[in-house]
C-alpha cells in the first residue's frame, strides 16, 4: 500500500481513475522522461491494487526478461510456473493466470517497458497478440504501460503504424512539476524555502520529484545542491550518464549533441550541430534530434521573421544545462563547488539563461499575467540587424490583437534597476527590431524578473513588469 502522498498531478490523476471505472478494457500509455514520477503516480491511481505487476529490467538479455517475468508471475498466482521459451508463451500463461481470477477489473502494470524490447526478442509482436487477440476482446482488462524512454514509446505504441496501430485506448503523457508544483511538494515536506530559492532550484535541477526528494529539509538550497552533485559519493553522482543511457541506445551521440548546445545557450541550426560535433548529416541525426525533443531535452523553433529552414534546436532541460555549467567544471573535486561559484560570472551567466527557459517553460503563466490567454499567440526569439546594428531578443510574443511583448528577462536577487546605459540600449535594440522587421504591431516592453522593477528616471521604459510571483 502506498502511503505519500501524491503532489498536483490531478488531471492525470482524474484520467487514470476515470479509465480505471469504464466499462470496456483499456489499454493506456502513461509516459513521461526519466525519473519524473509516472509509476508513483498509476501506483496512486490504483491504489497498488494489481493483478500483475512487473517492471522490465535494465540492459539485461531476453532470458533475463523472460526469467523476471516469470517470477513476478509466481508471485501473483503463487504457482510454479516453468519459465517460458518466448514472450509469445510468457504472455500465454500471463493469459491463463488472468482467466482463473474471480470476475472484475484486473489491472496489469508493465513497467519500464521499452527495456523488455531487446534485441530479436519478438517482445512487441506478443503483446500485440495479447492485446489484439485476447485482452481487447474482453470487458475487464486494464493494461498499463509505462516507459521512460520516451522516444520507444512514441515510436512503438503512440505512433506505431504496425499491430499496435490505434490500438492504444488512452494517452497519458506525464511532464515534470511546475514551479508551483515544486513549492507545494517542498512544502508538504517541511521546507521552508523562499520562492527566489525555489526558483532557483528548478533551473538547478528541473521539477523532477526524484531529484527534490533527496533534499534534506534541515539544510539550505546551496548546502544541498552539493551534497547532490559534489561532495564525495554524492547522491546524483553519475547521474548525466545514467539518464541518457537508460532513455537512449547508443546515447554517445545524444550527449554529443546537447554537450554542443550547452556551448550556445540561443541554440544551433542543423549545420552547426554538424559541425561541432563532427556527426554525419544523415537520418541517424534526424532521429537523435527527435529522440531529443521527445523527452524534453532539447526544443526545435523557428526564430521570428524566419522561415523553417532557419529553425534552431535549443537545450531546455534544466538538469543538462546545469551539469554542463558546473559539475563537469569540478575539474578539481571540490566539495562546496556550487556554494562556492556564488556571486561568480559562471553563476551569473547560468542563472541569466536558465531563468529565461524557467520562463519558457512557464509560457501559459507569462499570458496569464499579461491578460492574454485567450489570445492567439507564437512564442520565438529573433536576432537581426538594421543599418549594420545587429541585435537579439530573447522572448517575443507576438499576438494576434495586433501588439507584441518585447521580453527582458533577469533574475536577481533584489529589485531589477534599470540604469541609464540600459535603458539606451533597450531603446535601440526596439528601433532595430521595429525597423528590420518593419512590424506595423505596437511594441510593448515587458520586464519577467524575480522580485519587481526599482523606480528611477529610468524605469519608465518598461510597459508591463511580470514578477516570479506570478510564474508560481
Amino acid at each position: 500500500m502506498i502511503t505519500d502522498s501524491l503532489i498536483g498531478r490531478k488531471e492525470e490523476l482524474f484520467a487514470l481513475r476515470t479509465y480505471m471505472a469504464s466499462e470496456k478494457s483499456e489499454f493506456i500509455a502513461v509516459y513521461g522522461r526519466r525519473r519524473v514520477g509516472k509509476t508513483f503516480l498509476v501506483r496512486h491511481a490504483v491504489n497498488d491494487e494489481f493483478a500483475f505487476y512487473v517492471t522490465g529490467m535494465d540492459n539485461v538479455k531476453m532470458p533475463e526478461q523472460l526469467l523476471n517475468f516469470t517470477l513476478e508471475l509466481r508471485r501473483a498466482s503463487g504457482k510454479q510456473i516453468e519459465v517460458p521459451k518466448n514472450w509469445l508463451l510468457a504472455f500465454e500463461a500471463l493469459i491463463c493466470y488472468l482467466e482463473s481470477l474471480p470476475a472484475g477489473k484486473k489491472v496489469v502494470f508493465i513497467d519500464e517497458l521499452p527495456w523488455m524490447d531487446t534485441n530479436k526478442s519478438n517482445f512487441t509482436p506478443a503483446l500485440e497478440h495479447f492485446w489484439n487477440a485476447w485482452a481487447s476482446r474482453r470487458n475487464d482488462i486494464k493494461l498499463i504501460v509505462c516507459g521512460s524512454a520516451t522516444s520507444w514509446m512514441m515510436d512503438h505504441l503512440i505512433n506505431n503504424r504496425g499491430g499496435l496501430h490505434n490500438r492504444l485506448t488512452q494517452k497519458v503523457p506525464l511532464n515534470p512539476f511546475t514551479l508551483a508544483e515544486v513549492e507545494e511538494y517542498l512544502m508538504d515536506r517541511g521546507f521552508s524555502y523562499g520562492r527566489h530559492e525555489i526558483a532557483e532550484c528548478y533551473m538547478s535541477m528541473g521539477g523532477i520529484p526524484y531529484y527534490l526528494s533527496k533534499m534534506n529539509k534541515g539544510l539550505s538550497l546551496a548546502q544541498n545542491i552539493d551534497e547532490l552533485f559534489f561532495v564525495d559519493n554524492a547522491k546524483l553522482e553519475g547521474e548525466q550518464i545514467n539518464l541518457y543511457q537508460a532513455l537512449f541506445k547508443h546515447s554517445e551521440k545524444h550527449i554529443k549533441v546537447v554537450a554542443a548546445l550547452s556551448k550556445k545557450m540561443k541554440g544551433m541550426t542543423r549545420t552547426e550541430i554538424l559541425n561541432n560535433t563532427h556527426l554525419t548529416n544523415n537520418g541517424a541525426l534526424s532521429k537523435v534530434l527527435r529522440e531529443l525533443e521527445s523527452c524534453g531535452f532539447i526544443r526545435h523553433y523557428v526564430p521570428f521573421g524566419k522561415n523553417k529552414n532557419d529553425a534552431l534546436y535549443q537545450l531546455i532541460d534544466f538538469y543538462t544545462l546545469f551539469y554542463f555549467a558546473f559539475i563537469e567544471q569540478n575539474k578539481y573535486r571540490d566539495e562546496h563547488f556550487w556554494s562556492n561559484s556564488y556571486g561568480s560570472g559562471v553563476h551569473a551567466a547560468w542563472s541569466g539563461y536558465a531563468f529565461e527557459i524557467l520562463c519558457l517553460t512557464h509560457i501559459s503563466k507569462i499570458k496569464q499575467a499579461l491578460g492574454i490567454s485567450g489570445v492567439q499567440s507564437l512564442a520565438s526569439s529573433w536576432i537581426g540587424k538594421y543599418e549594420n546594428q545587429t541585435t537579439q531578443i530573447d522572448l517575443l510574443i507576438d499576438r494576434r490583437d495586433q501588439t507584441i511583448n518585447v521580453c527582458e528577462m533577469k533574475f536577481a536577487a533584489d529589485e531589477y534597476e534599470i540604469t541609464k546605459k540600459e535603458e539606451e540600449t533597450l531603446r535601440r535594440r526596439i528601433s532595430i527590431f521595429k525597423n528590420a522587421t518593419n512590424t506595423k504591431k505596437s511594441l510593448m516592453l515587458t520586464l519577467i524578473t524575480t522580485f519587481s522593477l526599482k523606480q528611477n528616471p529610468h524605469s519608465g521604459i518598461v510597459q508591463k513588469v511580470i514578477t516570479l510571483d506570478q510564474l508560481f
